[in-house]
Formats: structure tokens, C-alpha cells, sequence
């Protein structure tokens, strides 16, 4: 097998020499070219198509955010971004992600990584994973594309009401949602086409490192119509409000004084924390409730297990995203190969699934 073609854009010749030496080390790619900004990279892209391509956002003529609009529209191909750890560039990455990046690989130590070999295995992997992604052509986030500039309580629909009322501690129906790899558009997708008020809490675990999902929580509430926010220790579920687990906690959820989430940092469960499996199996006991559990994008299996489990409980509802609108068909494959799958949706389709089967006899 020929090895996948690389294109590495940096600003900086040192990050680039940098990237490139531990890109070159692995047996599967070969760098066939750099660049040091978007406007370069979009010229590469063209002249050279890379197998996948790793891109800094900071840069020069065009940044790395424009530059990914520009490949994904005029020539798709996987994108991989190399992001700092600042709650800036967190919130950079979700922008990416957005606009079609397939995962991103955070620099140790700020814009010039004299360490980067420290998340060298991270970035091999996820350039491994990248390749086989299916990019472009994701016709639900174009639909769902935010509107940039609204502030935490607005959405496209005006302002949002009070997340706080006694109806909202009243409910029937809990929605619990696992995704990885492509998540944060998926996730874009379905909670973007919930009413304001949806009749159940949803409990969303996507692998994501510490302060990225706050900035996808707060991403992703500025255009949904349902509160969306990074889960807290001990908060008291509500219905019509999205909890995204806080990246490196696990979040389960218990049966206290209404139902309340619990956060923590037991160790990783086959790698990942937050565990979409932990989430699952935490609301095994809570069949006072229909329970209705979504796995969408993602490498490997995390969540298909709990899946499994959740149905042989009487899980309501279990729904797996379609590979024709997958990023990386991982999760929901696992699930499916378990049978314990009730339907099989694109991710355009979820959230009018979810609406219906949480809609009460006698309610429009």
C-alpha cells in the first residue's frame, strides 16, 4: 500500500519541521508538502491532493478557519487542526469543527510546541482515522449552519425562556446521546432542531478534552432553541436543556431529590473520559423513566455495550446514526453488530425521531 500524502500548514518553519518529522516517522504517510498560510494551503490542496492535511488556525493572509471553508467547499479532504489550549482556541476549534474539520490534536504548549512529540501517538491515530473519514457532502450542517454573533440566550427563534420553571422538573422521558469523532457537527444537527420546549433532559457525552466542551456547550446554545450547557456536579436535570459532560469527568446520573448528575474522575474506561458506556449504565436503575439512547459518529465502540444493556432493560427507544451520514461509522456500527438497535436515522432525522417519541398521547 502506498503510503497517504500529508500536507502541513503552520505559520511557523520550526512547528512545520516539527510536524513533519514525526509525520515522516510513521510508515503510512509521507509529507508531500508544507505550506505557511490558508492562502498556500488551498493552492497545495489543488496542486498536490494530499491524503489529509493538518492545519494551525493563527496564519497569516488566511487563517486556518477560512482556508478550511475554502478546501471544504472547493476541493473536500480530511482536515486534522492543531490547536492551543487557550479558551480562545478551544472556542477556534469548534469553529473548525463546524466547518468540516474531521478532529483536531491540541499543541502542548502553546503556538511553538517545542514538545509536540508528547502528542505525537494522538496525532498519528487521528490521522489514521482521518483518512478513511467521509468528508464533504454533509448536507445536515449545511442546513444547520449557525448564525455567528448571537449571544448565549438568544437563538434564531429570539430570546429563550426561563430554563428554570416547575414544569421543566416534571418529566417522563430522558434522552441520552453518545458521539466521538464528527460529534460536534452531529451534535449541531440534532439539538438545533429541538423545540424550546422539549419535554425530556438530554445527557450528551462527546470525547473531548478539558475546556473544549464548555466552548461546544456554549457553541452550540447560541443557536439551539433547548438550553445547552456544560454539566455540573450535582445539578437537578430539567427537561428542554442539553447536558454536555465536561471533558476528563465521567457523568452518571442518580435518583436524589429529583434526578441530579454526579461527575467524576474515575479512571478512563477503555480510554475514554467522559465514557459513554459510565453514562448508559448509570441510567440502568432509572425506569421510572422512558429512556430513549442515541449513538452517533465515532471511532471504536464506546457506548454500544451500554446500548445493549439499556435495551435487555426496556430502553423505549435506541437509535443509531446511518453511515451514509457518518463521519467515522464506529460507534453506531458496534451498536447495530449487537443488535440493539431499533432504527437506523441519518443525523438530520434524529432529532424529529426524538420529538416524536417523546410526545405524550393527546399533546400536539
Amino acid at each position: 500500500m502506498d503510503p497517504y500524502k500529508v500536507l502541513v500548514v503552520d505559520d511557523s518553519a520550526f512547528m512545520r519541521k516539527i510536524i513533519s518529522d514525526l509525520i515522516s516517522d510513521h510508515p503510512h504517510f509521507v509529507v508531500a508538502g508544507t505550506a505557511k498560510n490558508g492562502a498556500e494551503a488551498l493552492e497545495q490542496v489543488k496542486s498536490l491532493s494530499p491524503d489529509v492535511v493538518t492545519m494551525d488556525v493563527e496564519m497569516p493572509v488566511m487563517n486556518g478557519l477560512e482556508a478550511l471553508s475554502r478546501i471544504m467547499a472547493e476541493r473536500p479532504t480530511p482536515v486534522v487542526m492543531l490547536s492551543s489550549r487557550t479558551s480562545e482556541g478551544a472556542m477556534e476549534t469548534i469553529c473548525a469543527l463546524e466547518r468540516g474539520a474531521v478532529d483536531f490534536v491540541q499543541k502542548p504548549s502553546g503556538s511553538i510546541s517545542l514538545d509536540l512529540y508528547k502528542v505525537k501517538e494522538q496525532l498519528l491515530h487521528k490521522l489514521e482515522v482521518a483518512v478513511k473519514a467521509k468528508v464533504g457532502g454533509h448536507r445536515a450542517m449545511r442546513k444547520a449552519a449557525p448564525k455567528i454573533g448571537l449571544s448565549a440566550t438568544e437563538h434564531p427563534g429570539g430570546r429563550k425562556s426561563d430554563p428554570h420553571p416547575a414544569s421543566r422538573r416534571s418529566f417522563r422521558h430522558l434522552v441520552a446521546i453518545g458521539t466521538s469523532t464528527g460529534g460536534p457537527r452531529a451534535l449541531q444537527a440534532v439539538l438545533t432542531r429541538l423545540p424550546e420546549h422539549f419535554p425530556a433532559p438530554l445527557l450528551v457525552v462527546q470525547h473531548m478534552p478539558p475546556k473544549f466542551t464548555k466552548s461546544l456547550a456554549d457553541r452550540l446554545n447560541q443557536f439551539s432553541q433547548i438550553q445547552v450547557r456544560e454539566a455540573s456536579d450535582n445539578e437537578e436535570l430539567l427537561a428542554g436543556v442539553a447536558y454536555i459532560a465536561p471533558g476528563g469527568w465521567h457523568m452518571t446520573v442518580q435518583e436524589r431529590d429529583g434526578y441530579r448528575i454526579r461527575l467524576s474522575d474515575a479512571a478512563p474506561r477503555a480510554g475514554h473520559r467522559p465514557s459513554v458506556d459510565v453514562l448508559f449504565e448509570s441510567i440502568l436503575p432509572l425506569r421510572k423513566l422512558k429512556r430513549h439512547i442515541v449513538l452517533m459518529t465515532g471511532m471504536g465502540s464506546d457506548g454500544a455495550q451500554g446500548m445493549k444493556k439499556l435495551k435487555d432493560d426496556g430502553a423505549e427507544t435506541c437509535i443509531a446514526e446511518s453511515e451514509d451520514s457518518c463521519i467515522v461509522f464506529g460507534m453506531p456500527r458496534a451498536a447495530i453488530a449487537l443488535r440493539c438497535v431499533d432504527v437506523v436515522l441519518p443525523v438530520e432525522d434524529i432529532a424529529a425521531k426524538l420529538v416524536q417519541v417523546t410526545a405524550e398521547p393527546g399533546r400536539a
